[in-house]
């Protein structure tokens, strides 16, 4: 009974030091979430100042598990360069090895201190981000109380004889003990918390340097597979980064396994406290991967890419950058929602070009191209449309709030676009290529001129979305006045050549005339990202812009 009480409370104490890391991520990260981001985003200028802010990270979060995974998603968002998140993981898993010696001091009194601070922080009704840092604190106080009640459990733990029977039988079985702790480390999401467990047993005298070795190579082994499964839907990018962490940490514990025993001689002789030199282990093996791999990042990364090639018929239609776990973070969620819907403009641009092209050359292979492309745009836009409305509405700031409109807006006006493009451009390029009509070389002319025209706009559109610049704003709406002069200007130009009695401009005379009037009303839901804008500024009238005095408008 008195085993089963201890196993009780050794579980009961693992699970509040998970708990305290899990606190000390989610509090981090609603509270800094985006610098967060713009820090590693902007720390990647070389593979050193990347592993530096990788370091960081952790350090911040508790978990390299947390870090891999955030860099992992940022990764496949394109946001950091798959050599430079390389870098990053090197730095991660060093920080939590330096998080090990932070927590081998004996610091249990402060975790009261910290304990009542983050509950008085997190309860209060201050601000959304200090309630933030209120839960960060009170985890890092659930895991110095942890670590307490973890020390006082496992020291009965020295004279068991069970234990100490298992264990001798793992010194003489090194795979064995690397896999059990590798199974710990994943079931437990956490190398962390596995290493601090080794730590305790050490301290107690139930295990012997070089099993402690082993175990914490299985640790940091372990440690790298919850990333690698938690990572599996966020593309080929992210899944191949944390692959490459997995082998650069299996090389190290294969490496451990066969020089367990000079290695343990060599800490023994920098320290004589068994639980020291767990965290010593635990430290030079993340040291030594950094300094092994930092110069053959690239070749990791070739492994890693032959390892898990790039599927061929990859789903096209999944979103690429929205993450449900940004959504209690609602800048960072609007951020991969604008990245979204930026990908959205890329595809209807695509479509755009595909119906130019079915105009001029009269490939009817292009049709089915078109409708491929457009449902992409569905999906895209549906997924856009479902992760903005998840968001908190009550959790959003006024700006914020108005960032969401601007992107659902955009999102939709896109998919708009795209139905014209397919059911409109598409279908009457389509009829003319089956009834093998020609249109008139000035006719001809001015129709791709307007297709020319539309594309610009839409790249001016995705310039506007994303910078909210209003000088561009100014600039599409004025180029959508353009655009009805040149659908005007073409349509009276066709009708003259249709009352000279010219044969083409009379065959493509209904052709020519929806041409235009969809290219129209595509610039009109182009042109509807600058309006927000606009209005801001207060130089949107009911139906036209403004011209406030000393403010110049582009030609």
């Amino acid at each position: 009974m008195a085993s089963t009480i201890q196993l009780i409370d050794l579980l009961g104490a693992v699970a509040l030091l998970l708990w305290g890391l899990d606190l000390i991520k989610t509090g981090v990260l609603a509270a800094f979430g985006a610098g967060l981001r713009q820090w590693l985003a902007r720390g990647t200028r070389n593979r050193f100042s990347a592993a530096f802010w990788g370091f960081m990270a952790t350090l911040g979060l508790q978990s390299s598990t947390a870090t891999a995974v955030l860099i992992a998603s940022f990764t496949a968002r394109d946001l950091v360069r798959p050599r430079m998140a390389q870098a990053m993981m090197l730095g991660a898993n060093l920080g939590t090895a330096v998080v090990t010696v932070i927590l081998s001091s004996d610091l249990h009194w402060l975790g009261s201190v910290l304990i009542f601070l983050g509950v008085w922080l997190s309860k209060g009704s201050g601000a959304e981000k200090t309630r933030a840092i209120g839960r960060a604190v009170l985890g890092l106080g659930l895991m110095l109380l942890a670590l307490h009640l973890l020390g006082a459990v496992t020291e009965p733990l020295r004279t068991a004889p069970t234990v100490a029977t298992v264990l001798a039988a793992l010194a003489d079985a090194p795979v064995i003990a690397v896999m059990i702790a590798g199974a710990l480390a994943v079931l437990g999401s956490s190398s962390l918390a596995v290493v601090v467990l080794v730590m305790m047993l050490a301290a107690a005298g139930v295990v012997g340097p070089e099993l402690a070795l082993m175990l914490v190579a299985g640790a940091n082994l372990g440690g790298a597979v919850p990333p690698f499964l938690a990572v599996q839907g966020e593309g080929i990018a992210a899944r191949r980064l944390t692959l490459a962490n997995l082998i650069v940490r299996a090389s190290g514990a294969l490496a451990v396994v066969i020089f367990a025993a000079p290695l343990a001689r060599a800490l023994s002789h920098l320290t004589q406290d068994p639980g020291n030199l767990v965290v010593l282990a635990h430290l030079s093996f993340n040291l030594a991967l950094l300094l092994a791999f930092l110069p053959v990042l690239d070749w990791v990364g070739r492994l890693a890419a032959r390892l898990l090639p790039t599927p061929p018929h990859e789903d096209r239609t999944a979103p690429s950058y929205l993450d449900a776990s940004l959504l209690g973070m609602p800048e960072m969620a609007l951020a991969v929602a604008a990245r979204e819907a930026l990908r959205l403009g890329d595809v209807t641009g695509a479509m755009l070009e595909r119906s130019r092209d079915l105009l001029t050359t009269g490939d009817e292979a292009a049709i089915a191209a078109i409708a491929g492309l457009e449902h992409e745009v569905d999906g895209l836009h549906e997924a856009i449309k479902l992760y903005v409305a998840r968001l908190n509405r009550n959790a959003l700031t006024p700006q914020e709030e108005r960032r969401a409109q601007e992107i659902m807006s955009y999102a939709i006006n896109l998919e708009h676009v795209g139905d014209i493009v397919n059911r409109g451009l598409a279908g009457i390029s389509a009829k003319k290529a089956r009834k093998k009509l020609s249109f008139s070389d000035e006719g001809l002319i001015e129709l791709t001129g307007f297709f020319a025209h539309t594309r610009e706009n839409l790249d001016l559109a995705q310039a506007i979305f994303l910078s909210r610049d209003p000088q561009l704003a100014r600039r599409l709406i004025d180029r959508k006045l353009g655009s009805r002069k040149l659908e005007a200007q073409s349509a009276a130009l066709h009708l003259e050549r249709v009352r000279e009695g010219r044969a083409q401009a009379i065959e493509t005379s209904a052709i020519h005339l929806d041409l235009l009037r969809d290219l129209k009303r595509i610039n009109a839901h182009l042109a509807s990202v600058a309006y927000p804008i606009m209005e801001e500024l207060g130089e949107l009238r009911e139906t036209r812009l403004s011209d406030p005095a000393g403010i110049a408008r582009p030609a």
